[in-house]
């Protein structure tokens, strides 16, 4: 084999390992169920207790629509049971958020729900 069809024929290898790798890597993300089978509810915050999460891995925020909500805060927002400025609400139920790397926090602003324990704090590595 001449030395540029062993090139070509390396480069073929290096392109389909890193395919492999890309796929590998988009198949171990995971998608959680706040609350398990309780869904999105009161006395949630030590849920991710025990649990690994990766960045790109989904939590789903299973809930009645009017009932609750979920609101994606800062720390701030999070320890104070408040909603920052510009913060994502989502409100529909079956809401579907990817985790990004570093620490994740979501509330339920409905009055007094935040402070009986519906918030989450999770770390994404």
């Amino acid at each position: 084999m001449s030395g540029q069809g062993r090139s070509s024929a390396m480069k073929v290898v290096l392109v389909l390992c890193i395919v492999a790798l890309i796929q590998t890597e988009m198949a171990q993300a995971a998608v959680y169920n706040v609350g398990d089978a309780g869904g999105w509810t009161f006395n949630t915050v030590s849920w991710p207790g025990g649990k690994r999460f990766r960045a790109g891995d989904t939590l789903a925020f299973n809930y009645q629509s009017g009932a609750h909500n979920v609101v994606a805060v800062n720390k701030y927002g999070y320890n104070k049971c408040r909603t920052p400025r510009g913060s994502k609400v989502y409100t529909k139920g079956g809401d579907k958020i990817k985790l990004v790397k570093g620490q994740n926090y979501f509330i339920c602003n409905f009055p007094g729900h935040c402070e009986s324990g519906m918030k989450i704090s999770v770390f994404a590595s």
